[in-house]
């Protein structure tokens, strides 16, 4: 293995809002979750077939046959393009990075950041396979690769990416993050909550967790948990509007309904186009003004516009 492939695989784990940037080895045990480009080989058995389709000379579906020296840096060329927009030419200078180095991790951490930009999700989803086969002890390949799997719907193989994420990293919280994300997903409750709790068990002021595992506690009517968990995501991510939307569910099914009509006016202020806050905050009014007029206590209505997983995938 070269030296890019030990420096790179060696670095922390780093993952936030939209960063492609990304652990006790263990060898994965579930069915494939690559996902191939074009006319790709035979679908391998497990993550890490990657390399052995290399090594046995059956073509790589990522790199790009040229004829130029192989002085020229193209992944100096592939991070400028992507810098100046041209992410189909960052891609394509990539691509034949990786043809000069079939092993160049960062060849391949630059291919998945030019393929999500370039909305070419297949490319994506498969260089990331290749960075956990070439990065054995690594979970954050796996932790990317299941949060692009949640952007595009595909729940079950998320899952599958969590879970090997989860055991390389047992104490990342990122990938129970992504873990919890998939099994909330799927509408498995219990141990979407689970992952959720080991998070910030893991990491206590982590905003998104206890976001997600306050809306796991609402979906589970466990409404007054959801609002002890929901008023700390506020506090750890005060300007994300669907943070406030969330409280105002909470506060409004165990009844505290003035709060609730705070917390959803401020989801409408911090994004005054988000549609579900402004249902909500319509919805509370109108029991409002019937409860003045027949002299009585607002009752809350069932809420239904709630809003769910919340960290973006990357």
């Amino acid at each position: 293995m070269n030296k890019k492939i030990v420096a790179v695989c060696a670095a922390a784990l780093v993952i936030s809002g939209c960063d492609e940037r990304s652990a006790t080895p263990s060898a994965p045990t579930s069915a494939a979750v690559r996902t191939p480009a074009t006319a790709p080989p035979p679908a391998p058995e497990s993550i890490g077939a990657g390399v052995e389709i290399l090594e046995a000379g059956r073509g790589d579906v990522l790199a790009l046959a040229h004829e130029e020296s192989r002085n020229v840096d193209h992944l100096s060329r592939a991070t400028a393009l992507r810098e100046q927009g041209d992410f189909n030419g960052a891609l394509a200078e990539a691509r034949r990075a990786l043809f000069d180095e079939p092993e160049d991790v960062e060849a391949l951490e630059e291919i998945a950041r030019a393929a999500r930009l370039a909305g070419l999700q297949e490319i994506r989803l498969e260089a990331l396979d290749r960075l956990a086969a070439l990065c054995p002890e690594d979970p954050a390949p796996l932790v990317r690769r299941a949060r692009a799997l949640l952007s595009l719907k595909r729940f079950d193989e998320a899952l599958a990416a969590g879970m090997l994420a989860v055991e390389r990293g047992p104490a990342e919280p990122e990938a129970y993050q992504a873990l919890g994300r998939a099994h909330l997903s799927k509408g498995e409750l219990a141990p979407a909550i689970a992952d959720f709790e080991k998070v910030l068990a893991l990491k206590p002021d982590h905003g998104h967790a206890l976001n997600n595992l306050g809306f796991a506690y609402l979906r589970a009517n466990r409404n007054h948990d959801a609002v002890e968990v929901l008023r700390r995501a506020v506090e750890v991510l005060p300007h994300v509007a669907y943070v406030h939307n969330n409280l105002g569910v909470a506060l409004e099914r165990v009844g505290r309904i003035d709060e609730a009509k705070d917390a959803y006016a401020a989801a409408s202020f911090l994004s005054p186009k988000y549609v579900k806050a402004q249902v909500n905050a319509s919805r509370i009014a109108q029991l409002a003004r019937a409860s003045a007029a027949d002299g009585g206590s607002p009752q809350a209505a069932p809420a239904t516009a709630l809003e769910g997983a919340s960290q973006s995938e990357e």
